[in-house]
């Protein structure tokens, strides 16, 4: 019993030196969550390069998931306003079908709300329109959609962003066939300042 003890208490003290040796002391610096930085990024000039890593949707017409990958650039044409481009490149899988890869071209603009800013983020809307298509068939088609997000600025030229849009495609034009659905992604923007504001 008495060799039980003593094992236990050796145990306790060597837990107890072991936390008392992680816990972060006040000289070390932990990694940065936010950066305090205004307007700077989102000013007439600056650009905007980065997109969406990932986002997961789902479709209300064929009942699938998707997962796709939407890199983008961008100017700042006045500020809070950017428009720009990006690209898509998208895998859908179906239930009892085959998977079908998508891929798009769709000029974007952008425009960041200055009611509800914060000096480390930002509320912004989006609208998109462009063109798209996808493996199965060669006809182009129409894409359209909505997108309402926020970005929250770890630098001072990098943001995390969350979104939630709406997308409207035309599967095939010819044939009428829509294809609609709600869509939430997580992306990163990389903020570059232009040649008035270096």
């Amino acid at each position: 019993m008495k060799r039980k003890l003593v094992l236990c208490m050796l145990l306790y003290a060597v837990v107890g030196v072991t936390i008392s040796n992680a816990q972060v002391s006040p000289d070390e610096s932990l990694p940065q969550t936010s950066e305090r930085v205004g307007t700077v990024p989102i000013q007439a000039g600056n650009w905007i390069v980065g997109g969406s890593l990932g986002s997961l949707g789902y479709n209300f017409s064929s009942e699938s998931f998707n997962v796709s990958l939407n890199p983008r650039l961008g100017f700042f044409v006045m500020d809070n306003i950017a428009v720009g481009v990006g690209a898509v490149v998208g895998l859908s899988t179906l239930k009892n079908s085959d998977n079908i890869w998508s891929y798009g071209v769709v000029p974007f603009a952008r425009y960041y709300f200055p009611e509800g800013a914060s000096v480390t983020g930002r509320f912004f809307g989006e609208v998109e329109a462009g063109i798209s298509g996808s493996t199965g068939t060669s006809d182009a088609s129409f894409l359209g959609g909505v997108k309402a997000g926020y970005a929250h600025f770890i630098t001072n030229s990098v943001a995390l962003e969350g979104t939630l849009g709406y997308t409207y495609s035309k599967a095939n034009i010819n044939s009428g066939s829509a294809v609609t659905g709600l869509g939430i992604g997580l992306g990163f923007q990389i903020y570059l300042p232009g040649g008035r504001n270096r």
